[in-house]
């Protein structure tokens, strides 16, 4: 009885210890939730359409000072007279991340505007479909220049001065491409997970400044994407899986419900954010039983088209009577409210 009572005390210590332990959890996590992006410098690099558009609308509501950027000038001031409309404070600047003198001349810009960057948000990328067999070395290095040198030079801008103020936010957005290699999306992945790679690095080197770094790495999103996509191969056949996938409700997400996700996971701080379900379950999977993994994204490529030819087409190139019908449908809404229709440069 004696031994029963000690038990039972034991069991009780180790339950009030472990309710400890998760309400100091949850203190810590609602204290970090309490950043306010109201009054800061925002900067979102691909931030004229698709889910970067989304993040500056919820950061302009939010009372965030936003610059964005982009290669095409003309959606960037289609977004920039949208954010305008809602009250927001917006600098709009042509910029490709690939050089970094005008990276450079960006974050000048912004400076001199508002002053040192708060937060960067490294959001512009490029997406091509398309076998192995069709692409080319010049697909693989617009890639890594996009999705790796961009962020990079972004960072190296923006980090002295976030360093000097011992604060700040840096938001990289990957992809579940960067955690699990898709069949026929292979200069998209290879770049998304070096990416990642850099992200966690600077993760772990800029902490002790009171700067965090968070990857997003989320699945597929209803942005409206798809149109200014490139395809190779049979580029209408890779454009018609691509979209109806990318529209399909339970393998896609709305893009504003993944912004607000990703965003609050920049103002908490963390890690790392896999958003939407099949994100979540592909990563586990992929770290618990890469063999199984490897067997079914091997049958998911087998049951792709397989031509070779390297010519690039756009998806807006790549319509079919397919990908006009009612299975795109929430992807072609999606491209009217996120400013992806009659884009020249991608």
């Amino acid at each position: 009885m004696a031994q029963r009572t000690h038990t039972e005390r034991k069991g009780l210590s180790l339950g009030a210890l472990a309710a400890g332990v998760g309400a100091a959890m949850g203190l810590g996590r609602a204290l970090r939730s309490r950043f306010s992006f109201k009054d800061r410098t925002v900067i979102i690099t691909g931030g004229s359409r698709g889910l970067g558009l989304v993040m500056a609308r919820l950061l302009v509501k939010e009372g965030a000072r936003v610059a964005i950027c982009g290669r095409d000038n003309e959606t960037l001031q289609r977004a920039r007279a949208e954010l305008e409309r809602d009250g927001g404070q917006v600098l709009a600047i042509r910029c490709d991340v690939r050089d970094q003198v005008q990276v450079d001349a960006l974050v000048g810009a912004v400076h001199e505007r508002w002053g040192a960057v708060d937060v960067l948000i490294n959001n512009a990328g490029i997406i091509m479909v398309g076998p192995l067999e069709s692409m080319t070395l010049a697909d693989f290095e617009e890639a890594i220049d996009i999705h790796l040198w961009g962020p990079l030079y972004t960072t190296l801008a923006v980090v002295p001065d976030m360093k000097r103020r011992g604060e700040g936010r840096i938001l990289n957005i990957s992809s579940i491409g960067g955690k699990v290699s898709v069949p026929h999306l292979v200069p998209y992945s290879a770049s998304k997970f070096a990416l990642v790679g850099l992200s966690d690095g600077l993760r772990t080197e800029l902490a002790q400044d009171g700067i965090k770094v968070t990857t997003a790495c989320p699945g597929l999103m209803r942005t409206g994407s798809p149109r200014n996509a490139s395809f190779k191969g049979d580029h209408e056949k890779e454009y018609a899986w691509f979209h109806v996938s990318d529209s399909t409700m339970g393998v896609s997400m709305g893009a504003e419900r993944a912004a607000r996700k990703i965003i609050e996971a920049c103002r908490r701080g963390d890690a790392e954010a896999l958003v939407g379900l099949p994100a979540k379950l592909a990563t586990v999977g992929r770290a618990l039983a890469p063999n199984l993994t490897a067997r079914v994204l091997d049958a998911v490529n087998r049951l792709l088209p397989q031509d070779s030819n390297p010519d690039r087409h756009r998806g807006s190139e790549s319509e079919t009577p397919l990908t006009r019908s009612w299975l795109t449908e929430m992807s072609r809404r999606a491209a009217e409210r996120n400013n992806e229709n009659e884009v020249s440069l991608h």
